[in-house]
């Protein structure tokens, strides 16, 4: 039965966890992994791109085990491998060999993670702000992974992630934070990254030789003001990947697909449903 909360759609039974995902469209299947920010879920991070993907593509976005509005098992241990294993269980659930994925910052990571080590599962990539390399930790990164419920702290948050904050709207921070503090919520998230976090910045990363072997066609998106990512690594993934391409927009913190969400919607589609082209470098 659906809610009236947007957040949660359906539910799928994935290795016995009731798992929160949307479905919409048809045509290719293309799956959207969302990142890692307090109170997230698939529904938060998608919500502006939701609409036009789905328009000319089946578009599925589960919440990541310990994310969202998917059951969090008692004592459930959380990291890349159970992710992985999540996210495979998904697609298996649906009855889904092959699809596109898109995945933004912690889920960038994880998309790259699938496409290395189920490279069959996997048609094209995009990877936004995306972590799966090895970097210094940022403040920005720091502060999101750090947090400690609170309406400043969350509307600090919303700072960095952004460009330019003003346009989020005043009650953001009061939604996020609610959904940051539901039962079991942020219990589950502390225990995801504690500290130190850097630790966890290497954990998420991919062996540099395997990303380096991959043969999908790949869009690299980030945004030049990011704080959180730094564009350094998608730079180095463009380095990496040898069939790549990167977008960088201006103005633009690292919720891309927030802040220039029409350009995010119109770039990601074009590239899905293109014919193979050679690799490019463009900015904006």
């Amino acid at each position: 039965m659906r809610s009236d909360n947007p957040e949660q759609d359906r539910t799928i039974a994935v290795g016995g966890v009731a798992t929160n995902y949307h479905d919409r469209g048809d045509g290719s299947p293309v799956l959207l992994i969302h990142g890692s920010g307090p109170g997230v879920s698939a529904w938060a991070n998608w919500r502006t791109v939701l609409p036009e993907l789905s328009c000319t593509m089946r578009v599925v976005a589960p919440d990541i085990l310990g994310f969202g509005y998917t059951e969090r098992p008692r004592g459930a241990a959380y990291g890349p491998g159970q992710w992985l294993d999540h996210l495979l269980g998904f697609l298996d659930a649906l009855d889904l060999p092959k699809v596109s994925v898109v995945g933004n910052s912690f889920g960038g990571a994880l998309a790259l993670r699938l496409a290395t080590v189920a490279p069959d599962r996997v048609d094209r990539l995009v990877l936004m702000g995306s972590a799966g390399v090895s970097f210094p930790i940022t403040a920005g990164l720091e502060s999101v992974w750090g947090f400690e419920p609170s309406l400043p702290a969350m509307r600090r948050l919303l700072r960095v992630f952004t460009y330019d904050s003003a346009r989020l709207g005043d009650d953001l921070a009061e939604l996020r934070l609610a959904a940051a503090t539901r039962p079991g919520v942020q219990e589950a998230y502390a225990s995801m990254f504690p500290a130190p976090r850097q630790r966890m910045v290497d954990v998420l990363a991919v062996d540099e030789d395997r990303i380096a072997a991959l043969r999908h066609p790949t869009l690299i998106v980030h945004g030049r003001d990011d704080q959180v990512i730094p564009l350094s690594t998608s730079l180095r993934l463009l380095e990496l990947i040898g069939d790549s391409r990167l977008h960088v927009f201006g103005r633009c913190g690292h919720w891309v697909q927030i802040e220039q969400a029409a350009r995010f919607s119109a770039l990601v589609r074009d590239f899905l449903l293109e014919e193979h082209v050679p690799a490019l470098l463009t900015r904006t």
